[in-house]
């Protein structure tokens, strides 16, 4: 009942109109701002490693970019792309890519609209993230007041961070993880809730990440940089390594693993046995769960990584939305679809293919890297576990962040409000394992579709601002064009 309600409102919050919105913006953005995500993509990994040029802010456009990938490399990249497959079918992967390559414009955009409009308080720290963009850009624009907007923003984003992508999504991912590389047959039941039996690997894992996430988060914003730009770097290198043995030990299906994604994602393999009624639903399925597991993952359009560009210690706001933009081209277009694609060799090309069948989330996953690979799965299965547990660990601590920051907007900075979510946000870590993996992500959609929406309606507004700011730096700046 709980499940079927929870898709219900799935539906209608990711339903066509938000879907258009969301690849609008991107369409959009990239046509004012010519194409910034093709032409400047070089620019930001010349501009990751530049030291700050003395800007107001508390963190280095390094450690600013590190933070949101904290929050974007999850458990989206490993049981995101596995649940968009295994919903939407292998076309899910291209709408994950469709939505990406568009999303980067929208999150250079974002993001250096969030270093414009941001705000410094009396004792230096940073205020920004679209809240601001929409209070104060939106009203610059249309000359009307749009706190509304920011304060409805704002109030996704706690939700979101409690309820969805930060907390629980993440520690489920971890728990699954662990027990499915530990306990994998459910053999040790620790105790049985709502008809459902969690084993002790489940458990267990369960209450030492609550600890660790308390350890960090009670340390604020600098721990949670300092933590993130030293494992996230790591973790990302040891995933990618892997992603790219399997496809270098499987290149020859690569071709025949993206002829099944394109063929899956606008129908033809339907229109081919006869299905032709059933093409639209396959269509529509696909770019359903492509686009929101993609914003699942990578978060552009969401507002979420501007919170963390806003902080950053620069002058020029392009600067910025430069360094930043790169963070949905790692995450997708290089982790995700590592993932994906070995899940489409493994269960979608060849004279075995038969599909994922029942196996979901990381158990998807990592049943595709063990049958790639061969061997006995054990040092492979424990290494998915691993890179899952970093990645998901710092996601959970880079969404607090942002959690923070949008109740501190709606309190007016009042930080005991603040300090007591932190105790909220860290009982909602330790009760997350206790859903399942459909329950927690289609919340997670829900919140994130309901963030993207006014997030999206500025940035469509704010577009010519967006513009303008590219332009005159770049004019001002002629070597770099």
């Amino acid at each position: 009942m709980f499940t079927t309600i929870l898709n219900k409102i799935d539906d209608i919050v990711w339903g066509i109109p938000t879907i258009i919105l969301i690849l609008a913006t991107g369409i959009l953005l990239t046509i004012r701002c010519r194409g910034v995500q093709f032409a400047k993509l070089g620019l930001g990994f010349k501009s990751l490693f530049k030291k700050p040029d003395g800007g107001k802010g508390e963190l280095s456009p390094f450690q600013a970019l590190c933070t949101a990938l904290s929050a974007t490399i999850g458990t989206g990249n490993i049981v995101g792309v596995a649940t968009a497959i295994a919903a939407g079918g292998p076309g899910a992967l291209f709408w994950m890519w469709f939505a990406a390559l568009l999303g980067t414009a929208t999150k250079y955009a974002e993001c250096m609209l969030a270093v414009k409009y941001r705000e410094h308080a009396d004792d230096g720290h940073v205020l920004g993230g679209p809240f601001y963009t929409i209070e104060k850009g939106m009203k610059e624009v249309t000359g009307h007041n749009w706190k509304w907007l920011a304060v409805l923003f704002a109030v996704f984003g706690v939700m979101a961070g409690v309820l969805g992508i930060g907390t629980m999504t993440q520690i489920n991912g971890i728990t699954s993880a662990v027990n499915n590389a530990f306990d994998p047959e459910n053999v040790h039941v620790a105790l049985t809730l709502f008809g459902n039996e969690y084993t002790w690997s489940t458990v267990i894992s369960g209450i030492l990440v609550t600890l660790g996430v308390a350890l960090v988060v009670i340390g604020g914003l600098k721990r949670i940089s300092k933590v993130a730009e030293k494992v996230v770097p790591t973790m990302a290198v040891v995933y990618v390594f892997l992603g790219l043995s399997i496809l270098i030990m499987n290149a020859t299906k690569i071709p025949g693993a993206f002829a099944v994604i394109v063929k899956n994602a606008f129908g033809w393999q339907a229109i081919a046995g006869g299905a032709a009624g059933w093409v639209f639903k396959q269509i529509t399925d696909s770019m359903q769960k492509g686009i929101a597991r993609g914003i699942f993952s990578n978060e552009a359009g969401l507002g979420s990584a501007p919170i963390a560009a806003s902080a950053a210690k620069v002058e020029e706001p392009v600067e910025q939305g430069i360094v930043s933009m790169l963070g949905t081209f790692i995450d997708t277009i290089i982790v995700c679809t590592m993932t994906g694609l070995a899940i489409v060799i493994a269960f979608y090309t060849g004279a075995d293919a038969a599909g994922a069948g029942e196996l979901k989330g990381v158990a998807l996953t990592s049943a595709a890297f063990n049958k790639v690979l061969g061997g006995d799965g054990r040092s492979v299965q424990f290494l998915l576990m691993l890179c899952l547990v970093f990645f998901a660990f710092t996601t959970i601590l880079g969404w607090d962040y942002y959690s923070e920051k949008c109740l501190e907007y709606l309190t007016n900075g009042k930080m005991i409000v603040v300090k007591i979510f932190r105790w909220v946000y860290i009982i909602a870590v330790f009760i997350g394992p206790y859903f399942t993996v459909t329950q927690v992500f289609t919340i997670a959609d829900i919140t994130n579709g309901l963030m993207a929406i006014p997030n999206c309606i500025s940035l469509i507004v704010l577009s010519g601002v967006a513009a303008k700011e590219t332009k005159a730096y770049f004019d001002k700046q002629p070597k770099l064009k």
